[in-house]
């Protein structure tokens, strides 16, 4: 077990998807998992992002004021849903991740294989959206997180995404921006290859004369 303050933390459950966990997957651990979780979250063990859904504070943070990024708390809700491989970080949130935009944002987007309701957060005033695709075919690569490694679209998908879909996720102004730089830091011939696969061949036109009027 992890100890933190002289709570102890069953391992199997520090060692989730993302560090984020559901009452629901504790069954196993805790005859009555919403109380105990309740406790174990006043008590700075875990962090409440959303009803329903807790991430494990690092160790180090432990009595600190300590918040997840959005992008990572994101992913790691939707794991809890579908699975860590099912869900792939997109549009406005890839782009932050990728270092696309720099300004924190208050809606996060995620693909997913099917429906889900938004989710509010309860630790900060955000949404979670979830975006229904084939999560299996969308161009996605492992990135890093605070709370450990994500699927997130690869440069080449954000691109044709933003460009598409500009006002997904509430950051319009930010969009040619993110676009422009992602651009120049993709493979054209990739992004030919996936414009024709996915039939976004109209996005990919729009993005190039972003990333033509943006040009440094």
């Amino acid at each position: 077990m992890e100890h933190t303050r002289g709570t102890p933390l069953p391992a199997e459950l520090a060692r989730t998807a993302l560090r984020t966990i559901r009452p629901q997957d504790a069954t196993h651990v805790y005859a009555h998992p919403r109380p105990e979780m309740s406790r174990l979250a006043d008590r700075g063990v875990l962090h409440r992002v959303a009803h329903g859904y807790y991430i494990v504070v690092p160790q180090e943070q432990v009595g600190r004021p300590w918040l997840p990024a959005l992008e990572a708390a994101a992913a790691g809700i939707a794991s809890t849903i579908y699975g860590a491989h099912r869900v792939v970080v997109m549009g406005v949130s890839a782009a932050r991740l990728l270092g696309a935009i720099p300004r924190a944002l208050a809606t996060a987007v995620v693909a997913v294989p099917y429906r889900h309701r938004l989710i509010e957060l309860s630790d900060r005033a955000a949404t979670l959206r979830f975006v229904q695709r084939d999560t299996e075919a969308l161009d996605a690569e492992r990135v890093d997180t605070p709370l450990g490694p994500a699927l997130v679209t690869t440069p080449e998908q954000t691109v044709l995404d933003l460009s598409r879909r500009p006002l997904l996720g509430n950051a319009e102004t930010e969009i040619p921006g993110a676009i422009a730089a992602l651009y120049r830091r993709s493979d054209r011939e990739r992004l030919e290859e996936l414009a024709k696969e996915q039939r976004m061949l109209a996005s990919l036109r729009r993005a190039e004369i972003w990333a033509e009027v943006r040009k440094p």
